[in-house]
């Protein structure tokens, strides 16, 4: 249910020949795609829903895309960005939307970004959802030109995130940001595999340079979780790589989840691994790596 709305910004834009459209989605189809999901709680279009951010990156694309969800009937609402970096037209836009029939805008600025191999920019952009007279939900790290740009003040409802979802393509390892703490503070986190001396593969998870977890025989401990500490905090890792090593296929998955730890007396259940729960909680998915992808 989407739909431009008069008063919206154009963007620019050169419809490319049959011929460059098929092959760029024969590359855009071949090539791996990595990508990273947040999910929201915002207050928008006067519900409170959940709003589910998504990047996503191959050799040849980048894009993005926001679903607000109606809380009244479950129904969604879309906004899709593709971003071509080599192009610069098309990186300065707005598209405008319903939701439960009221509109919200959506704002971005991707001129000056930075990307590197991860799904989403580095830095320099921003992407600003509006709704009424507020920015209710804000990313990246431009956002007084957001602010400038949009002549709305910030929402008086600060967005909460509920999960992160990272699906990465990886040989060995793979890095990733994590939040587990309220102030916001990125960790590094990254996880390695390896072969032991007995040719069993272990498994080694460090967050900012440190190993907190070194997991042996992995062919026997294939599934499992672990607690440990943040600075402080309790932190849960579960991991299930059992399709990772032993199917053959190349879209077989480990996945990796970390959320708080509950509190004492609460339930530290995971559940199907499905879904994420808790405030700033992190959920990794990496498939194996195809053959036509870079070692990680």
């Amino acid at each position: 249910m989407f739909a431009h709305l008069p008063g919206a910004e154009p963007t620019n834009y050169t419809k490319p020949s049959s011929t460059e459209k098929e092959t760029e989605e024969q590359t855009t189809n071949k090539s791996p795609q990595i990508s990273v999901t947040y999910i929201y709680t915002v207050e928008v279009a006067e519900l409170l829903s959940n709003v589910t951010v998504t990047w996503n990156k191959n050799v040849m694309n980048c894009s993005l895309s926001i679903s607000v969800e109606n809380p009244l009937d479950e129904s969604h609402y879309t906004c899709k960005i593709d971003i071509k970096t080599w192009q610069f037209w098309g990186k300065k836009g707005l598209k405008s939307f319903e939701v439960d029939g009221k509109r919200v805008d959506v704002y971005w600025d991707f001129r000056q970004a930075k990307f590197s191999n991860h799904a989403e920019p580095l830095s320099d952009y921003y992407v600003a959802l509006v709704y009424n007279e507020e920015v209710v939900l804000m990313l990246g790290d431009m956002k007084m030109d957001a602010f400038k740009r949009t002549k709305k003040r910030p929402s008086l409802t600060e967005p909460i995130l509920l999960c992160k979802k990272e699906n990465v393509y990886g040989k060995r390892s793979f890095c990733a940001k994590a939040v587990f703490q309220k102030d916001k503070t990125e960790h590094d986190l990254v996880i390695e595999f390896s072969l032991s001396g007995l040719g069993d593969p272990e498994m080694g998870i460090t967050i900012d340079g440190f190993e907190v977890i070194r997991v042996m025989n992995l062919n026997w401990r294939f599934r499992g979780n672990e607690n440990m500490k943040v600075d402080d905090v309790g932190v849960q890792i579960f991991w299930d790589v059992h399709d990772w090593l032993f199917t053959g296929s190349s879209t077989s998955h480990g996945l990796f989840i970390l959320k708080p730890a509950a509190e004492e007396g609460g339930d530290d259940k995971v559940g199907d691994g499905r879904h994420c729960r808790g405030n700033d909680g992190g959920m990794y998915d990496s498939p194996k790596e195809r053959s036509s992808s870079t070692p990680g």
